[in-house]
């Protein structure tokens, strides 16, 4: 028997990684996925490679394997129509929405100087916007039901910083406000909303040239590389472990648990 028995989860960025690990597992708990994806090309600037509608069939292939029902669809957060058309054919499938994750999002290398217009508006426009679309598109449903849990899936860059990433630091510390912004208005509902930050994971975000992104934009500023060590041996989190948070914050083990930010990072943004 799991914690989610009998209810329904709506996940962005559902195609691989964390998005998926959160899927499976929140699956594995009982719950039925709702989930979109861009499963095709990212901006420009995103230096790896792009999910695939192939990649978004085998997440389905493996939430189904866990016993539950699925209904997974590409779609881009930005287009807010498309997530409202989406998440209502989701809950006339299965009767209601209980868990919202707003896990997609891209991550650029660029020095300060090397930001361009488009590049900082594209952060913002899927990593903030494509998040408050995701929460504006699943909130009545979750009023219906009588409460649930939203996590918006922040970053170790949403607590302390992350060097040479301006555009995606500035857009993970805005989830932290639109979170506590939420969770108070939204409270009313008995619905609660809560921030998740990793560190470095394991994931294809590590794909194609994202490596030597990080290898170059480092070496603008050198004095600044250390920032992101973790106090545990353990250097990356596998994405299993952020969806061990994710799992609980679903569920009813953390009821009276809203505006809060986790930090899923070794000790990262301590350090």
């Amino acid at each position: 028997m799991g914690t989610l028995d009998g209810k329904v989860a709506f996940i962005t960025g559902v195609a691989r990684g964390q998005g998926r690990a959160h899927a499976v597992r929140l699956a594995r708990e009982g719950a039925h996925i709702i989930g979109v994806d861009i499963a095709g090309p990212l901006p420009g600037a995103v230096p790896y490679d792009s999910a695939t509608p192939e990649d978004l069939a085998q997440t389905r292939a493996l939430v189904e394997g866990e016993g539950v029902r699925s209904h997974l669809v590409q779609m881009d957060t930005r287009d807010v129509d498309g997530l409202n058309a989406i998440v209502a054919e989701g809950v006339s499938l299965f009767g209601g929405l209980d868990v919202v994750v707003a896990n997609a999002g891209i991550c650029v290398p660029e020095a300060w100087n090397e930001i361009t217009p488009t590049s900082f508006a594209d952060v913002m426009d899927i990593n903030v916007t494509g998040t408050w679309n995701t929460v504006m598109a699943s909130a009545s449903h979750l009023i219906e039901r009588g409460g649930g849990s939203v996590i918006l899936i922040s970053s170790a860059a949403g607590i302390k910083m992350q060097p040479f990433m301006v555009h995606y630091t500035t857009s993970k510390h805005a989830l932290v406000g639109m979170a506590r912004g939420f969770a108070a208005e939204l409270g009313n509902h008995n619905i609660r909303v809560n921030t998740v930050h990793p560190g470095a994971v394991a994931s294809p975000m590590g794909s194609g040239s994202m490596v030597q992104r990080l290898q170059d934009t480092a070496a603008t500023n050198p004095r600044l590389q250390g920032m992101g060590m973790p106090f545990l041996n353990q250097f990356i989190a596998e994405p299993e472990e952020i969806s061990n948070m994710v799992a609980f914050l679903a569920s009813d083990e953390a009821k009276f648990i809203t505006a809060a930010a986790f930090a899923v990072d070794g000790g990262q943004t301590v350090f």
